[in-house]
């Protein structure tokens, strides 16, 4: 995604990642080369800066230190898209909540890769922009949910075919959630826990348990590592959404994606409260 952003040509592009370079990054992430030299003692962010920076020197690449969540509102209005990743869902809903506070509009996004399944979330707020239609350029606009608005939409009230993805990530999310965990720090033990949490919120939403089958969790569970050709995908997305969002040109993604490698199908939900009939 970066690479994409970094060459496509934008102003400026600042990274937040104080996590150490791991094995798993290493295989996962082309930005850190394979040479220990190169990125010990440096931080993802720091690592990744430095390759981003050669792939477009016209594009200032910075980085920022910390915990984004403890940032204050008047960092995010320094940008004009935010994207995070690896969050876990409290962090989501503050974010996008900073984000949300702001006068301008900031282009907000969550983007999570488990195994071999990828969700993007977008929130752009009360968005204008234009499109070509036959030989005319038209003027349209769509109003986005927050994401805590849109998760708190109920189950029943969504169309019966939206996807089984949709459902198995809020799972994994609010099972996360209530056991403190980060993001990935899960593993096949913690299926019996997970099938109980599924049962209870079924329940709660009038939602048949075969909707959230036993075995896309199961995946979810044990893929806690990204999988660089479903992160090409899905990042490729992104970039695409991102670009867009900024240059206010084109139907934007409203408001969630879905890949799943198994079938290498893509779906757009879109995931918002339904409008009372007049």
């Amino acid at each position: 995604f970066c690479k994409n952003i970094v060459l496509a040509g934008v102003g400026s592009v600042t990274l937040v990642d104080d996590r150490e370079v791991t094995e798993e990054a290493l295989s996962a992430n082309f930005l850190i080369l394979p040479d220990e030299n190169l990125y010990h003692g440096k931080t993802l962010a720091e690592v990744c800066c430095d390759s981003l920076k050669e792939f477009n020197p016209m594009v200032h690449v910075s980085v920022e230190k910390g915990d984004i969540s403890t940032f204050g509102v008047e960092f995010f209005g320094k940008f004009d898209a935010v994207v995070i990743s690896c969050c876990s869902l409290a962090k989501k809903k503050l974010i996008n909540q900073k984000c949300r506070k702001l006068s301008k509009r900031v282009a907000f996004y969550t983007v999570d890769c488990r195994g071999s399944c990828g969700e993007i979330f977008v929130d752009l707020k009360d968005y204008k922009y234009s499109k070509k239609k036959l030989e005319e350029t038209v003027e349209c606009q769509l109003e986005f949910p927050s994401f805590e608005d849109t998760i708190s939409v109920p189950w029943k009230a969504l169309p019966k075919r939206v996807s089984k993805l949709y459902f198995a990530m809020r799972v994994i999310e609010q099972f996360e959630d209530a056991e403190g965990r980060n993001p990935g720090e899960t593993s096949i033990a913690d299926l019996p826990g997970v099938l109980k949490l599924r049962k209870e919120l079924c329940e709660t939403n009038s939602v048949n348990e075969s909707q959230i089958p036993d075995a896309l969790l199961e995946r979810l569970l044990i893929g806690t590592s990204e999988y660089p050709p479903v992160c090409a995908i899905i990042g490729g997305i992104l970039g695409q959404e991102v670009i867009k969002a900024i240059s206010g040109k084109g139907d934007p993604l409203k408001n969630f994606f879905f890949f799943d490698a198994m079938d290498g199908k893509g779906l757009i939900e879109d995931i918002s409260e339904p409008k009372p009939v007049s």
